[in-house]
């Protein structure tokens, strides 16, 4: 049985916009003994409970075994921009998610918490929301004690490279809210408000395998 003041989680996208709060939160959280990150690029953290991976993501059979302890958080995710291409934006967006979820799996990884999207659904004619959707589906048969999936909106915060459109974007529903009740499920939500929640989802008492997150239930379990 896991020690609660002794648990390893491991962070996939650490640098990103939730990851990058994840990590800190989990750092400072007296539950947690060992923060995993498996990452591009070094996050720049130097703390006694971190233990960074710098890793390919194309060769997970080299790295894939260290994908073990109590709580898999994944955080990955790209715009068809910043991507390049539809290929590509698939490659982060379900490709090496779906990978490390699997080895995470095998490792017997009891937990497992993904950042999805609002919308996401596998049949979607939308292919941000495909993606999304399937990978929410693939992850959800997969043999984890726990598997909580979050689906925000829009992530509010400081981002390295800032993204303009997404600006517009967010600015957009921000006015459209206020005008159509029904565009409330796509309101913005601070990426601080999702790792809050995603750590406050691992260590709740919910025994129920599979739950899936919208926005409203990602604030009420964030406070």
């Amino acid at each position: 049985m896991t020690n609660l003041n002794s648990k390893t989680a491991i962070v996939v996208g650490a640098t990103g916009l939730v990851g990058s709060h994840l990590v800190s939160k989990l750092l400072n959280d007296q539950r947690y003994s060992t923060v995993k990150v498996f990452t591009r690029r070094s996050t720049g953290i130097i703390n006694p409970k971190l233990q960074e991976h710098i890793v390919d993501f194309n060769l997970i059979e080299k790295w894939g075994n260290s994908l073990t302890g109590d709580e898999l958080y994944s955080c990955l995710g790209t715009t068809l921009k910043q991507a390049g291409s539809k290929e590509k934006q698939y490659l982060v967006d379900y490709t090496y998610q779906y990978e490390i979820a699997k080895a995470a799996a095998e490792n017997q990884v009891p937990k497992y918490l993904l950042v999805s999207s609002a919308g996401a659904n596998r049949f979607s004619p939308n292919f941000y929301l495909r993606i999304k959707g399937s990978l929410d589906y693939e992850v959800s048969q997969m043999p984890f004690e726990r598997i909580i999936i979050f689906q925000p909106s829009a992530l509010l915060g400081k981002r390295e490279k800032p993204r303009f459109w997404e600006k517009i974007g967010i600015t957009l529903i921000n006015i459209l809210t206020k005008i159509f009740p029904s565009f409330r499920k796509y309101r913005p939500i601070k990426a601080e408000t999702v790792a809050d929640a995603m750590i406050n989802a691992a260590n709740d008492s919910t025994f129920q395998k599979v739950i899936v997150y919208k926005l409203d239930q990602i604030n009420l379990i964030a406070e």
